[in-house]
């Protein structure tokens, strides 16, 4: 049978440091991936680079944030027919090497979505600041309350993903702060997740735009978005052809 098409979508902004190590990685990982980098806004050479190390590049007119620009990427793999979208930060914090842990559960047909998560199974070297892994121990226990199922990292930018995915987050992805809530919309949709363990390199360029104050209000604003989204009516699965 033929392998699925599959693509990495890879949302940067300002990461000239980085991008083309991360796609360059992607490739020798799967010289069959194809890449498309979504640029956020960005004022460096990040596009450029891109476009010279061979990925498809879109650029977005300004800055949107991290859930416009997946939700772009996702766009990307639905319009262009893509069976299993892939997931990772432009920072190079995200190792392809570990991909197949990923990607094993879709190929299976356990998931149809799958996550990389730094805490699973206790082994991870990551070590967030204080106030973000408070952040994360929270919606891990209000995300696994809410979906009745145990997740352990509702932050993670590193996924997998098949076609049903790719729809879902195409048609509908939260544009502040999106993972925690994308997480539960998952559930409402009534599609399989699966978290595998994962290790997470330290960034080597670049710095984070999350300190600890926007941590908090991180924390407040998305509990507050989860609560009201307890009470609207149920979703229902994506049909073929919508979005």
């Amino acid at each position: 049978m033929a392998e699925p098409r599959r693509i990495a979508i890879v949302p940067a902004r300002n990461e000239a440091g980085a991008i083309a190590g991360v796609i360059a990685e992607l490739r020798a990982f799967d010289p069959g991936v194809d890449v498309v980098v979504v640029d956020d806004g960005s004022t460096d050479r990040t596009a450029e680079l891109a476009a010279a190390a061979g990925a498809a590049v879109v650029r977005l007119p300004f800055n949107l944030g991290i859930g416009g620009a997946v939700q772009t990427g996702f766009k990307y793999a639905l319009e262009h027919g893509y069976e299993v979208a892939v997931r990772l930060d432009g920072d190079g914090q995200h190792d392809p090497q570990e991909l197949p842990k990923l990607l094993g559960p879709l190929a299976a047909g356990e998931a149809d979505i799958v996550v990389g998560s730094r805490f699973a199974d206790g082994s991870s070297t990551y070590r967030p600041p204080f106030a973000r892994r408070a952040g994360i121990a929270w919606f891990a226990r209000l995300v696994s309350l809410l979906t009745r199922q145990r997740v352990t990292d509702t932050t993670s930018g590193f996924q997998a993903v098949n076609r049903l995915g790719i729809r879902l987050f195409a048609a509908d992805y939260p544009h502040d702060y999106p993972e925690v809530e994308a997480t539960v919309m998952v559930f409402k949709h009534r599609l399989r997740l699966k978290e595998v363990a994962v290790q997470m390199r330290e960034r080597e360029h670049g710095t984070s735009h999350i300190t600890a104050l926007r941590s908090l209000y991180y924390a407040v604003k998305v509990t507050l978005a989860l609560l009201v989204g307890v009470f609207r009516r149920k979703a229902v699965p994506l049909e073929e052809g919508e979005a």
